[in-house]
């Protein structure tokens, strides 16, 4: 299958979920967008590592990084895989000197452990097809760097997706790609992600 390099593009507080953020991954060579719900603690790495912050203790993330190095383990690249009822899944790329191994991996620790390897990102075209999102121009994204909170981080895709169907059955297609691009324009990604998943779901219809 084709894989497509990604970029992190930004990071924001989510507008309607406590303790959630939106990260958003956009591939290098085109338009499209991929947003994905993560929680505080996860997104406090991954923007402490993109603001080469220094904690004054190691992180989990940072933990890994210095465990595996201890042992000439290297992540050579993430791979977000798959896409199951909203639910992005991922894996780590690892070698050492005598062989590779694939390490399963929720897609925000993946992230947060390739800032830090400094490693590519791929996904598959599929899963930018179906869930990706394509911006009208390439205005600025704010930098991650907002503060995270520490709070309990919360597995949100499922609910989000079944909140999506909830919130929006009742508009029509056409009501629901001007709600899109006025949710992509204000930067609302957790938003824009629900419509998606409700246009999504009509064309499987």
């Amino acid at each position: 299958m084709k894989k497509v390099r990604l970029e992190i593009v930004g990071l924001s507080y989510s507008q309607t979920q406590s303790g959630a953020y939106a990260l958003v991954l956009g591939e290098t060579a085109g338009t499209r967008r991929l947003p994905i719900i993560i929680g505080g603690f996860e997104a406090q790495a991954i923007a402490i590592e993109l603001e080469k912050m220094s904690p004054s203790r190691p992180l989990t993330h940072d933990l890994f990084k210095a465990f595996t190095s201890a042992f000439d383990v290297q992540v050579n690249e993430v791979l977000i895989y798959n896409l199951v009822e909203g639910i992005f899944y991922a894996k780590l790329i690892c070698s050492d000197a005598s062989r590779e191994v694939e390490i399963d991996a929720r897609t925000s620790d993946a992230i947060a452990l390739a800032v830090r390897y400094n490693c590519d990102i791929f996904t598959y075209e599929f899963i930018l097809k179906n869930a990706g999102v394509v911006l009208d121009s390439d205005a600025d994204i704010s930098a991650a760097g907002s503060e995270a909170s520490t709070q309990k981080e919360k597995e949100l895709h499922a609910e989000k997706n079944k909140e999506g169907v909830e919130e929006y059955k009742g508009k029509s297609s056409e009501e629901l790609r001007n709600m899109l691009q006025n949710a992509l324009d204000e930067e609302q990604y957790e938003m824009a992600s629900k419509i998606r998943d409700e246009l999504n779901q009509r064309k499987k219809s």
